[in-house]
């Protein structure tokens, strides 16, 4: 977790809106996203997470509002926001008959870099893969290797949407453990998830979102702590491991794939 409250803000977002019609689907939302922290933006599905964070990522053009990106206006340079940030999406395509390796080489060329592919493969343990296609990947695989595509150009700011849906236990925790790897390089990492464990595992901060407003922003043990200040009580107690704890220790925490 982050240690620091007092880090700057390498994202500021001001009465951010987006409208589709009659129909408002981000409305004046404001928050800030300080540099090296985790950030989770929970909500239920038309919420407005995804296209918040399209407009953060100058893929949606913002009607309302402004998004400052590392000292830039998103809306005014979105070619170089592109240049300085990481985007995973939650389904992403890649040339079926170009190798892991040869695809990170091209899309490091696409920014103008150069990267050494097979350590970052290794980097999110797919270095035996290096050299297979994309369509032989297995569904945690291919988020990984979404995952190092989005860090060929040394982003200060990746974005990750619903990183783990789909994965199964093994994988999941393994992609939490590299994107805390990533936060240690440096890398602001911004989320959704639907995943309330992981988001408490993972964020120092969550934004929880709700018809397209937020209606609470802190981290997550705080935001624990105002409810049970509320008066909330559980109607069974939870025990110091789950179902999911019980399925890794029994069948082991390597990936299986």
């Amino acid at each position: 977790m982050l240690k620091s409250a007092n880090m700057k803000p390498i994202i500021s977002v001001r009465g951010l809106r987006k409208v589709y019609g009659d129909k408002v689907v981000v409305r004046d939302v404001s928050f800030e996203v300080r540099a090296g922290e985790i950030f989770g933006i929970l909500g239920p599905n038309g919420a407005g997470k995804t296209t918040l964070m399209e407009m953060m990522e100058a893929m949606r053009p913002i009607d309302g509002g402004q998004v400052i990106l590392a000292g830039l206006d998103v809306a005014k340079k979105p070619r170089k926001i592109k240049q300085i940030i990481g985007v995973q999406l939650q389904s992403s395509e890649f040339y079926n008959k170009v190798t892991l390796a040869e695809s990170l080489t091209m899309f490091a060329s696409f920014y103008g870099q150069k990267v050494n592919p097979r350590q970052l493969l290794g980097e999110v343990e797919l270095s035996e893969k290096a050299d297979s296609y994309p369509e032989k990947l297995s569904g945690g695989q291919k988020q990984r290797f979404s995952i190092a595509a989005a860090l060929v150009n040394n982003p200060r700011v990746l974005f990750l949407d619903e990183p783990t849906t789909g994965l199964d236990p093994q994988a999941r925790r393994h992609l939490w453990e590299l994107i805390e790897k990533i936060r240690q390089r440096g890398i602001t990492v911004i989320l959704t998830s639907h995943y309330m464990e992981e988001a408490e595992r993972l964020c120092d901060r969550l934004a929880i979102m709700d018809n397209g407003r937020i209606i609470a922003l802190d981290s997550p043990a705080n935001l624990i702590k105002k409810l049970l200040a509320k008066g909330f009580h559980k109607k069974q107690v939870r025990e110091q491991a789950d179902l999911e704890d019980v399925y890794i220790d029994l069948t082991g925490k390597a990936l299986r794939e």
